[in-house]
C-alpha cells in the first residue's frame, strides 16, 4: 500500500504560479512512476519515474508546469507558471506500480494504482 497527500497552494491569479506537493509514504514506491492528474475525469498533467526522473507532459502545460521529487524527503512537487484560468480543477496524485525504469511513466490514468485524495486549485481571470 502507498498512501498519497496533496499539500500546497489554492489560488493564484491568471499568470501567476503555485507548487503542489505530495507526500508518498507507505510500502517500497522507489521503483514506482508518480504522477499528477486533474479534473473530475483525471486528465494527466504530468508523471515522473521516482528512481529514473525521467519525466512525461501533457502538451497542454509544457513549457508551463514542472514534475520533480525529493527522494530524501519522499516528496513529489508540481511547480505550475504562467497559470491560465483553464487549469482550474482538483489536482491528484498518483503512483503506478508497474512503471518501468528508465522509460517514460504511464499517461493514462488506468495504469496508475494509489490516489491522494485531491486538492483544489483556482486560478482566476
Amino acid at each position: 500500500q502507498v498512501h498519497l497527500v496533496e499539500s500546497g497552494g489554492r489560488s493564484a491569479p491568471a499568470g501567476g504560479s503555485l507548487t503542489l506537493s505530495c507526500a508518498v509514504s507507505g510500502r517500497s514506491f522507489s521503483n514506482y512512476g508518480l504522477g499528477w492528474f486533474r479534473h473530475s475525469d483525471r486528465e494527466f498533467v504530468a508523471a515522473i519515474g521516482w528512481n529514473s526522473g525521467t519525466s512525461r507532459y501533457a502538451e497542454s502545460v509544457k513549457g508551463r508546469f514542472t514534475i520533480s521529487r525529493d527522494i530524501a524527503k519522499n516528496t513529489l512537487y508540481l511547480q505550475m507558471n504562467n497559470l491560465k484560468p483553464e487549469d482550474t480543477g482538483v489536482y491528484y496524485c498518483a503512483a503506478e506500480s508497474d512503471y518501468l525504469s528508465p522509460h517514460q511513466p504511464a499517461p493514462v490514468k488506468s495504469s496508475y494504482d494509489y490516489w491522494g485524495q485531491g486538492i483544489q486549485v483556482t486560478v482566476s481571470s
